[in-house]
C-alpha cells in the first residue's frame, strides 16, 4: 500500500515538473517570437516587438488600426533619418527627447507618467513614441539646416498669395509692441487667498497706471512688485487671444491680471506701432508655404536614402 502511494506521489511530482517545463518553454517561445528580427536596415534590426508596439501606437494616435507594413515603413524611415542626421552631428540628447515627450503629455493635459501608462495599456510603449520624437527632432534640424536657402519663402510670393486670398481686413495690419512685464510676487505654495489678495492689488494698480513713464516708476516703488526689462513682440508672433487683449489695452495702460507661477502678472503696453510688413495673416501664409516646401524636400531626401539603403526582410 505504501509503495503504491509513493509511486502516485512520484507520478504527480513528475507531472508537475513536466507542466512547469512546458509553461517555461511556452513563455520562452513567446519572448523569442517578440524579439524575432523581421527587417534589417543596413544591419540595424527591427523586431516583431518593435512592430507590435508601433502598430498599437499608430492605432492609438489615428483611432484606426494600421497595416503591419505601415508600421514597418515608419520604423525604417526613422532609422534612416536618425542615421543620416548623425552623419551631420545632429544627435538629439535624452533631455531633448524627454522635453518633447513632456510636451506631448502637456498637450493632452496629463503628466509624463500618465502618458506612459496610457501607452502601456494600449499595448504600445514609451520607447516607440520617444523614437519617433527623436527622429522628428533630428530630421527637422537636418532638413532645415541643409536646405535653408531653398526653403525660404520670398515676400513677393506671400504678397501674391495675399492678393489671391483677401480675407479679414483686421489681419492685414500688424503691430509692433514694446511691453514691460509687471509681476505682483506671491511666494510659491501660498494659499489661494494670497493670490486673490494680490489680484485685488493688481486691479488697484491698473486703475492708477495711465502712462509707462509714471506708472513704471510707481510700480517699482511698491513692495513685492517686480518690473521686468522691456519685451519686444510682433502681433504676428502672438496667439489670437493675446492679440485681442492687447487690442483692447490702450497705450500706457496695463493688461488684465493673470495668475502665473511667480504671482499675478500684467503687461504695461508702452508702445504700439502699425506694421504692414509682418501681419498675422502674412505669418500664417509664410508658415503654410514653408511647411509645403519643407514636406516636399524632406520626402525627396528620404526617398533617396531609401534607394541607397540595404533593407532586408527576414
Amino acid at each position: 500500500m505504501t509503495s503504491h502511494i509513493a509511486v502516485r506521489i512520484r507520478g504527480t511530482a513528475l507531472a508537475m515538473v513536466v507542466l512547469a517545463a512546458a509553461a517555461i518553454l511556452a513563455l520562452s517561445s513567446v519572448a523569442r517570437a517578440q524579439e524575432e528580427v523581421v527587417v534589417l536596415v543596413d544591419g540595424e534590426p527591427i523586431t516583431s516587438l518593435d512592430i507590435q508596439h508601433r502598430m498599437k501606437f499608430m492605432e492609438l494616435s489615428t483611432r484606426k488600426p494600421p497595416t503591419r507594413q505601415a508600421a514597418i515603413d515608419s520604423l525604417i524611415d526613422e532609422i534612416l533619418e536618425l542615421r543620416e542626421a548623425k552623419q551631420y552631428q545632429i544627435v538629439p540628447s535624452d533631455a531633448d527627447v524627454n522635453a518633447a515627450y513632456d510636451n506631448v503629455a502637456s498637450r493632452m493635459s496629463i503628466d509624463r507618467d500618465k502618458l506612459t501608462q496610457i501607452l502601456k495599456n494600449a499595448g504600445a510603449s514609451a520607447e516607440t513614441l520617444k523614437l519617433q520624437l527623436k527622429a522628428q527632432i533630428a530630421w527637422t534640424g537636418l532638413v532645415r539646416g541643409r536646405y535653408k536657402a531653398s526653403l525660404e519663402v520670398p515676400d513677393s510670393d506671400i504678397e501674391a498669395q495675399l492678393q489671391l486670398h483677401k480675407t479679414d481686413q483686421k489681419n492685414e495690419v500688424g503691430y509692433e509692441y514694446i511691453m514691460r512685464p509687471v509681476i505682483l510676487v506671491v511666494p510659491h505654495g501660498s494659499p489661494d487667498a494670497a493670490y486673490e489678495a494680490r489680484k485685488r492689488d493688481a486691479d488697484a494698480l491698473r486703475g492708477r497706471f495711465t502712462s509707462c513713464n509714471d506708472g513704471i516708476a510707481f510700480a517699482q516703488g511698491l513692495p513685492e512688485v517686480a518690473v521686468r526689462d522691456p519685451v519686444y513682440k510682433s502681433s504676428a508672433d502672438l496667439p489670437q487671444q493675446l492679440r485681442d487683449i492687447l487690442d483692447n489695452t490702450s497705450i500706457g495702460h496695463l493688461t488684465p491680471p493673470e495668475q502665473t507661477s511667480e504671482g499675478i502678472q500684467m503687461f504695461a503696453v508702452c508702445s504700439k506701432k502699425e506694421s504692414k510688413t509682418d501681419t498675422p495673416e502674412m505669418k500664417q501664409l509664410r508658415d503654410e508655404m514653408f511647411q509645403k516646401k519643407f514636406g516636399a524636400r524632406a520626402q525627396r531626401y528620404l526617398a533617396d536614402l531609401r534607394r541607397q539603403a540595404m533593407i532586408e526582410y527576414k
